[in-house]
C-alpha cells in the first residue's frame, strides 16, 4: 500500500468518528440531510451523501436522533433532530475528543523536547 493509499485510510477512519460528533452537535437546531452536509461542508468535514444519510438512521436506531417528516413544503422533508441520550453523547464524545486533542500536544512537546530525541 503506498503512503497516499495509507494516509487516505486513516483520514477516512479519524473523519468517521467526527462527523458523528459533527452530526449531533449541528442538529441540537432541527435540520434535514442536504441542509446538514452544506453546513457540515461549510465547517469543513467533507462527507458524501451516500456516507451521511446511512449515518443518520444508524443514529436514529441507537436513539442519538428523532425524526419526522415536514410536509408543508412543496417537497417533503424529514427533519432530524439530537435527542437528549444523543445530546448527552455528544458532549461525552466531545470531552474525550478535547482530552485526546490534549494527550497528543502534551506527547508532541515531550518529544520535540526530550534529550536526545531527533526532532
Amino acid at each position: 500500500m503506498t503512503t497516499d493509499a495509507t494516509l487516505a485510510s486513516h483520514l477516512q477512519e479519524l473523519r468517521r468518528g467526527t462527523v458523528v460528533v459533527a452530526s449531533l452537535t449541528v442538529l441540537r437546531t432541527p435540520g434535514y440531510g442536504y441542509s446538514l452536509l452544506e453546513t457540515l461542508s461549510e465547517a469543513g468535514f467533507e462527507v458524501e451523501a451516500n456516507t451521511l444519510y446511512p449515518l443518520l438512521r444508524r443514529l436514529e436506531s441507537q436513539g442519538l436522533l428523532t425524526s419526522a417528516w415536514n410536509t408543508d413544503e412543496a417537497r417533503p422533508r424529514k427533519f432530524y433532530t439530537t435527542t437528549d441520550q444523543g445530546n448527552a453523547v455528544a458532549d461525552a464524545l466531545r470531552t474525550e475528543w478535547a482530552r485526546l486533542d490534549d494527550a497528543i500536544g502534551d506527547l508532541s512537546t515531550e518529544t520535540s523536547t526530550t534529550p536526545g530525541s531527533d526532532k
